[in-house]
């Protein structure tokens, strides 16, 4: 306590002393400005343990919270409060430009975490898609970003084993918090999670995923620690990870199912339409309204729809689009692969297909080393292929992640090309692992994360596929155009649910009717718009607003426009809102014409 309370005097006299001091801070960052944030980053990483695992810090990897107790939720109230207050104590017009940017930013990040707390969403503690049932299995089969190197890093998983069972009860005691408040999940999501508890349920702990350590542990160990370590896993196992999944597995069975709702959207909630328009301003930093949203949407999809009609021209199909839409996930011609590897590879040979021409459009280049691997099998069924970021001091890779269920249904026509160039080069590895890497930024802006700006710009990255040499073949062309109104059906079908009474199998009709994918596909996609509000807007958004900003910079400064400098000064300062983006492009683009 005593440490807690010297380190909020020590910030109050660094916000405090600012504005006596900072009359020549214009043309060099204000230290004490860097000096709050660097504190507002440590006494983060203690609130918010697992950020430090995925970054890499080692300090509180045996630490595990429930942070969604309004107890603990009190904390975090209390901490973005008093450093909403620390910081608005600076003159922001006294800053220079790089530190005007981490002002916003930081400023804007207090304000929606505050504002984040007026909704129960603590009352949902976990889905089907997001959540720490998933996240720990991934993290304690060593897979993840917890390490397991040194006997310390055995014994601090056991510790968060250990941890997890208090967790899970109070994930129990969160539900029933949601029961009697009518704010509780849709059923169907309800019958997706409870699969996902028996999974972890295993008679013989050594063929749990979570004793993967244990068959992977280091020979430098010695004999006494590998024997007091299995046996200690072992035990944790069947008493806290199988116990604990078991209890909220029965608890989603007996319990929450039958109290779930029917209703698909948010706006069935207590408070609903208001947690609706804050998820919108969350995930797309913008002011859009979801009509806005929901219109931009119709008109994406009608124009989408026009290109995949030629395409279907151009390679002599007979038949309306959506015949030729079936034909593409039917036809074997399109399912080539008999081996997870040879899928795999698939995805290399796009990589290097493409590397001569990336080199011209992108000067900034990550250090981070990348990889390219299966999902895991517990959770595949479950998941889309996703980018992992790396760790900034290289000890593990950015990871591209394919989950691969069936090698031989795996379709080509999916997007493979458009697929690698979002979620790994020159989409998410790059730029997150730029941001990453550049120590010049204020550590919560090296690690922080905007939808709306990593989203729409990987799918903006989309988009550059035959300036890379990729597209070639018109069925790969098709499947990026597939992506493509994917993302710009998700406008339509995620304010259509939450705002518009749209259900669940409505919106899985819309989705086939306008897109190459599989009802399995449809029913996931829609079921995570359920579970995650919002979210989906931001990648369209996004991506919109970084190919406008394009084509003005293209007009307004004619052959002094190069490529490669946009992406460059587009990357290299790293996330952040949209409008903070666009004004910072704005001064760039002023500075190329003189």
């Amino acid at each position: 306590m005593k440490k807690t309370i010297f380190f909020s005097l020590l910030i109050f006299v660094i916000a405090g002393s600012c504005k006596l001091s900072n009359t020549n801070q214009q043309n060099q960052d204000n230290q004490e400005l860097s000096a709050l944030f660097d504190k507002y980053y440590e006494e983060r990483l203690q609130l918010f343990p697992l950020e430090a695992t995925a970054i890499g810090d080692p300090r509180y990897n045996d630490k595990l919270y429930a942070d969604f107790t309004e107890a603990y939720q009190k904390k975090e109230k209390e901490f973005f409060n008093r450093y909403l207050v620390y910081v608005t104590r600076f003159d922001r017009e006294q800053l220079n430009d790089n530190d005007k940017i981490s002002y916003d930013i930081f400023k804007r990040e207090m304000e929606m975490n505050i504002k984040g707390f007026k909704f129960h969403t603590n009352y949902i503690p976990t889905n089907q898609f997001w959540g720490m049932t998933l996240d720990f299995g991934q993290l304690g089969s060593g897979a993840g970003n917890q390490p397991f190197k040194t006997v310390k890093d055995y014994d601090d998983w056991l510790k968060r084993m250990d941890a997890f069972s208090v967790w899970t009860d109070s994930a129990v005691l969160y539900f029933r918090k949601g029961i009697a408040t009518n704010y509780v999940l849709p059923k169907s999501l309800v019958y997706k999670m409870i699969p996902q508890m028996d999974a972890m349920i295993i008679a013989d702990v050594t063929k749990s995923l979570f004793y993967e350590p244990i068959n992977k542990m280091p020979k430098e160990f010695s004999d006494a620690d590998k024997k007091r370590l299995t046996e200690a896993f072992a035990v944790s196992i069947q008493k806290n990870i199988i116990t604990s999944y078991k209890t909220l597995g029965d608890f989603l069975k007996n319990e929450y199912l039958p109290k779930a709702r029917n209703t698909s959207g948010i706006s069935a909630l207590p408070n609903g339409v208001a947690l609706y328009n804050y998820d919108i301003a969350l995930w797309t930093t913008t002011n859009k309204t979801a009509d806005e949203i929901y219109n931009t949407g119709l008109s994406e999809v009608k124009r989408i729809r026009g290109l995949m009609d030629s395409v279907k021209n151009a390679v002599g199909f007979k038949g309306d689009l959506k015949s030729f839409f079936e034909f593409m996930k039917t036809d074997k011609q399109f399912m080539p692969y008999k081996t997870p590897d040879e899928v795999l590879n698939a995805f290399h040979t796009i990589h290097a297909k493409m590397e001569p021409n990336l080199k011209k459009m992108f000067g900034r280049v990550p250090k981070s080393k990348f990889e390219i691997r299966q999902t895991e099998a517990f959770r595949a069924a479950s998941a889309s292929a996703e980018y992992n970021a790396g760790s900034p001091d290289g000890s593990r890779p950015g990871i591209f992640y394919v989950p691969i269920l069936d090698a031989t249904k795996f379709n080509t026509t999916s997007g493979m090309e458009s697929l690698f160039l979002h979620e790994a080069i020159p989409g998410h590895h790059f730029q997150i692992s730029l941001q990453m890497e550049n120590n010049k930024l204020p550590k919560f802006r090296r690690f922080l994360g905007y939808g709306a700006y990593q989203e729409g710009y990987a799918l903006y990255c989309e988009s550059l596929g035959k300036e890379l040499g990729l597209y070639t073949d018109p069925y790969q062309y098709m499947g990026a155009l597939g992506d493509e109104i994917h993302r710009a059906i998700r406008l339509v079908v995620d304010v259509a649910i939450h705002t518009k009474g749209m259900t669940r199998e409505e919106a899985i009709k819309y989705m086939m009717d306008n897109e190459p994918i599989s009802e399995e596909g449809a029913n996931a996609e829609i079921e995570r718009y359920m579970a995650i509000p919002g979210q989906a807007l931001s990648y369209k958004i996004g991506a919109l607003k970084i190919r406008e900003l394009r084509n003005k910079y293209q007009q307004q400064l004619g052959d002094h426009f190069k490529l490669s400098a946009f992406h460059d000064e587009f990357l290299k300062d790293g996330c952040m809102p949209l409008e903070i983006v666009e004004k910072k492009m704005d001064a760039w683009a002023d500075k190329q014409k003189k």
